[in-house]
């Protein structure tokens, strides 16, 4: 396939030297919020040196880390408005001072390198977009999330944002997973997958056959592996998957649902009878590391990719191991600057014979405006953080004053 797309020696070198900038955590997003969010950052914090800023309504805050015994360790902005979970697209416009508005605004000011979020991914995806914009030459942003495949993981996307997509779409999809695993699995080239209903180049829909005579064409920095099927998901023969958001989400879930099913039958087999029970006792360690490995908890959420900014969604139930997962996913990405490697791994992709095509580009150069205009024709409204920790309420000028 072709090169290997990745910086120079000096480049890798200066950015490793670089520390990251806190990660903005929403903590008024999700079904446990703020309690379980808080704990989450609190353990990534203690245990793992994440630098992290909280954002949500400062006073709920507070009470929160005081049971932790953490008051003044996390710095923290106030924000007036959350995300309900039930909300979707819209809730970007209705709420512009919500607290994923305002982390949006944290990291497009460059005072916060990404974000975590566990409310409603909906609304996470358009208020992110709105207000981090896509990256030049991304037609469309895409949700990678984790598969626990063995010897190492496979990275899905879309999983979510985009439903409907383009052949040149896909490609692009391609290159933000191949820049995504790079840094998660640390795999120089790492092999995609285009998931269909068939290994042969000619199965799947117009979409699919396409992008496969597109990406096995080469000249993309993308090292394609032909197509793969439903039951090659799990199977780790690659490390990237590819497919539109709609077949990518049923598909995760379907997984989801299907693991949950198998470990209620396991249990239910290892206590069913005295041996049984000491069986499992004799497997104990092997049915635990099992357990981890499976557990989404473990692996963060899925990544947001495309955008001028890092963007971890959470499970919408996430309870605090899986937002402290997120937060160290966050930092790890934006240490190795994923929104860096993304830029460069398009850019090989632009300069590819099809390139014109993937990015809608004119002969002029000229690159279309990639962020959704405001209804009403004019400029988007740009939030502007509340105050940070040890400001009272009533002195805190709020976004948008």
């Amino acid at each position: 396939m072709t090169g290997k797309g990745g910086p120079s020696r000096p480049e890798a070198a200066r950015r490793a030297a670089v520390r990251p900038l806190p990660v903005a955590v929403d903590t008024m997003g999700g079904d446990h919020a703020p309690g379980e969010i808080v704990a989450g950052a609190v353990e990534a914090v203690r245990a793992h040196g994440v630098r992290l800023v909280l954002v949500g309504q400062a006073p709920g805050i507070r009470r929160e880390l005081e049971r932790h015994g953490f008051v003044g360790r996390i710095p923290i902005v106030h924000a007036d408005e959350a995300l309900d979970m039930d909300e979707g697209a819209l809730a970007s416009w209705r709420k512009p001072r919500s607290s994923v508005a305002i982390a949006c605004h944290l990291v497009r000011q460059g005072r916060a390198s990404a974000l975590v979020s566990a409310g409603s991914t909906a609304g996470v995806v358009a208020t992110s977009r709105l207000r981090l914009k896509g990256q030049q030459g991304v037609l469309r942003p895409a949700i990678a999330v984790t598969l626990p495949t063995r010897p190492r993981p496979t990275i899905l996307l879309d999983a979510g944002a985009t439903v409907d997509v383009k052949p040149e779409g896909l490609v692009q999809f391609a290159a933000l997973g191949t820049a995504y695993a790079r840094i998660l699995l640390e795999v120089e080239r790492p092999r995609v997958g285009l998931l269909t209903i068939g290994v042969e180049p000619g199965k799947g829909d117009k979409v699919a056959k396409r992008a496969h005579e597109l990406l096995a064409g080469g000249h993309h920095g993308v090292e394609f592996a032909g197509n793969v099927e439903g039951h090659d998901l799990l199977a780790g023969e690659v490390e990237v998957i590819v497919t539109d958001g709609f077949t990518g989400n049923v598909a995760l879930k379907t997984m989801e649902g299907t693991i949950r099913t198998a470990f209620t039958e396991i249990r239910a087999a290892m206590g069913a009878s005295p041996a049984a029970r000491m069986g499992a006792l004799l497997q104990r360690r092997r049915l635990q590391e099992l357990r981890d490995r499976l557990d989404p908890d473990s692996y963060g959420g899925g990544v947001l990719l495309g955008l001028n900014g890092t963007v971890v969604i959470a499970h919408g139930g996430s309870h605090a191991r899986a937002i402290t997962s997120a937060c160290e996913l966050a930092h790890r990405l934006a240490a190795g600057h994923i929104v860096e490697r993304i830029r460069e791994q398009v850019a090989a992709t632009r300069t590819s014979r099809f390139g014109r095509w993937t990015h809608g580009e004119r002969d002029t150069g000229e690159t279309p405006a990639l962020a959704d205009p405001p209804p009403d024709g004019g400029a988007a409204e740009e939030p502007s953080p509340g105050a940070a920790d040890g400001e009272a309420p009533s002195e805190q000028r709020r976004p948008g004053e």
